[in-house]
């Protein structure tokens, strides 16, 4: 048997929506697929993107980076993180993780903010690992103190509460979803930008396409450039299949939280395994991460050779050629994240996947973890 890190399942209403683009039915499916999305997270405002990357670099022109600033963020992130910042040529602060849920350490945070007050520092970026997020209220307020904007890099949290509220509702200034995130590639491409602030939202709105204004009440050919944006777009086919994509994820959610829970009966107790502590009830499990405690390489080689596929979330950053380089970093001064790094695998965990399939996983993971020595 072989089983993917991921695979998509598409349904018969994404083939629907796809058709109804593909027909020419007047429909602005990325105009339904913003009100939908707003309406699903609880938020004010959405405004689709071409990627998950996309929504993440217009977060930062909707916040006016500039040369010099700082932002700041978790070493244990995906390189789309401090890529966008380094394109402003800002600077990217990395802030070691909790070791536990591998999310940013908030008490290293705390400390780097009181002892960093500058005008040139200007947001927070987090990540929300597996979908488990930080203590937000304590977040918010170490913001508010510091007066310092919060993105919420929500590539993995998409339909994840916190305190009963979806992720991208909570208090961010700025929320981004990734709907084709690393490893988990889908046959789709696209970003949401999520916000609460008319004013980003509306200054994320202009720069998205290419600073374009236009005269309502004029030709559709006539317009003019009042500042320097992009084109973050997302085509109406990745629209029309994102829509159904959405109307399913808590249904989707709730079956990946069962396969979750299959995997913690099973492993728990396995030898030279440590299966994920949950700080919360709310854990979505977008990602199950495990711990191997000797050879992690040699033991996803083993697992590979069986046919099962897993992941790691994530190399950490000052790991990377460009970062360590640049900034002239350590693989020491991270010590949580190195060890962590030295670890962790994600299993195989997607709403289509077969009992039997999680099984083999489990048989497989257990075969491997007796011949450790």
């Amino acid at each position: 048997m072989k089983v993917p890190f991921y695979k998509y399942e598409s349904s018969v209403e994404a083939h629907s929506n796809v058709s109804d683009v593909l027909d020419g039915e007047d429909i602005d499916q990325v105009e339904e697929l913003q009100n939908e999305f707003a309406s699903y997270i609880g938020a004010d405002y959405a405004l689709a993107t071409s990627h998950g990357t996309s929504a993440l670099h217009l977060a930062m022109l909707a916040l006016d980076l500039k040369r010099g600033d700082k932002i700041v963020c978790s070493v244990n992130a995906h390189p789309n993180v401090p890529e966008v910042v380094r394109h402003f040529d800002a600077e990217p602060i990395f802030i070691d993780i909790d070791p536990q849920t591998y999310n940013i350490n908030l008490d290293k945070l705390e400390t780097y903010l009181k002892d960093n007050k500058a005008k040139k520092l200007k947001a927070v970026i987090v990540t929300h690992i597996a979908g488990q997020c930080v203590d937000l209220d304590r977040l918010y307020a170490m913001a508010k103190t510091n007066d310092v904007k919060i993105v919420e890099d929500a590539c993995e949290a998409l339909g994840a509460t916190y305190k009963g509220d979806k992720i991208g509702s909570t208090g961010a200034d700025i929320t981004c979803f990734d709907f084709s995130s690393h490893l988990k590639k889908d046959v789709c491409n696209g970003g949401m930008l999520v916000s609460n602030s008319q004013e980003i939202i509306e200054r994320a709105n202009l720069l998205s396409s290419h600073a374009i204004k236009r005269d309502k009440d004029s030709l559709e050919y006539i317009y003019d450039v009042v500042d320097i944006g992009f084109d973050y777009s997302m085509s109406q086919l990745d629209a029309a299949y994102i829509r159904a994509q959405i109307k399913e994820q808590d249904k989707s959610l709730q079956r990946v939280q069962e396969i979750a829970q299959m995997y913690n009966k099973a492993l728990e107790g396995v030898e030279h395994v440590t299966i994920p502590e949950p700080k919360s009830d709310e854990h979505p499990y977008s990602l199950y991460i495990i711990k191997v405690d000797k050879n992690r390489d040699s033991f996803a080689l083993e697992l590979k050779k069986e046919g099962v596929e897993v992941g790691l979330h994530y190399i950490p950053l000052h790991f990377l050629s460009y970062y360590k380089h640049k900034y002239s970093l350590k693989v020491n001064n991270f010590p949580v994240a190195l060890t962590t790094y030295q670890q962790v695998m994600s299993l195989p965990i997607y709403p289509s996947m077969k009992n039997e399939e999680v099984q083999y996983v489990i048989d497989k993971i257990k075969s491997v973890a007796s011949t450790r020595v």
